[in-house]
């Protein structure tokens, strides 16, 4: 055999041998000492995923994986209730993540401004507090002009029905406590409710959504048919307050739906 045929079968052999030896060997992108790829991340996050897998598999198939997505209540919607629960139950610590999913979802920052001031008579002014300083790192992060903040609009108009409204609040109320009743028409109905930073329909949406997470369900009537009145649906209520079940509880959601159920009808 001539040198170029003895090189040809040398090259021929060593290929063969490379070919065996990787056939042979592990791959190194099965071996189990090589560092796993990152999978998609997970709503429940590694603590839940961690110490509660249960609650991390409830969070990411049932409340981001279905709740958060259905139709019948748009994310803004849905984001107003949740930072609402939040705030009217002194929950802060869960606020930033909720305010800045709120923002992405369309709330606007004079809205979230004018949601805070709503909550504190509704609520009262510690829990409001209590969130300010969240709000504050939130609106830092994202660069928001807080300046634009304290532009005041033109009063909207008062409904058709607030005149019934004050009556039956001087009627039940003046004479047994004056101050109160006229704080009530004065400053909560012909103030608060007249401010353009929230429309009447999210007002209505956000009292509900608070007065049901504060467990305060006996108030429900007259703001159920105020939100009505508003533009709320009734299917767009009782799915905020489907919502609402895991944010402030599902016994607090179900009094709730019972109000629902007495005032709208089944």
């Amino acid at each position: 055999m001539n040198r170029l045929g003895v090189m040809l079968t040398m090259m021929a052999l060593l290929a063969t041998i490379v070919t065996v030896a990787q056939t042979l060997r592990p791959s190194e992108q099965a071996s189990p000492s090589s560092s796993p790829q990152p999978g998609p991340t997970r709503p429940s996050g590694p603590l839940q995923q961690k110490l509660a897998p249960g609650l991390a598999a409830l969070t990411d198939e049932v409340l981001y994986g279905d709740v958060w997505r259905r139709p019948e209540l748009s994310p803004r919607d849905r984001s107003l209730v949740t930072v609402t629960v939040l705030i009217a139950t002194g929950k802060p610590a869960q606020l930033a993540g909720h305010l800045g999913r709120a923002l992405d979802n369309g709330v606007q920052p004079s809205e979230a401004s004018g949601l805070l001031a709503h909550l504190a008579i509704y609520s009262g002014w510690p829990s409001v507090v209590s969130a300010l300083e969240v709000n504050d790192q939130v609106y830092t992060t994202r660069k928001i002009d807080t300046t634009a903040l304290r532009a005041v609009g033109r009063r909207l108009p008062s409904p058709a029905s607030d005149a019934a409204r004050a009556r039956a609040v001087n009627d039940a109320l003046a004479a047994v406590a004056p101050k109160f009743a006229q704080l009530t028409n004065d400053v909560v109905f012909d103030d608060l409710w007249r401010r353009p930073d929230l429309t009447p329909r999210d007002r209505s949406l956000v009292t509900i959504a608070a007065l049901a997470a504060m467990g305060d369900d006996d108030q429900l009537e007259f703001y159920l048919r105020r939100g009505i009145e508003s533009g709320l649906t009734r299917a767009q209520i009782t799915e905020a307050l489907t919502h609402l079940g895991f944010y402030a509880g599902w016994g607090r959601a179900a009094k709730a739906m019972t109000a629902v159920a007495r005032t709208l009808g089944q």
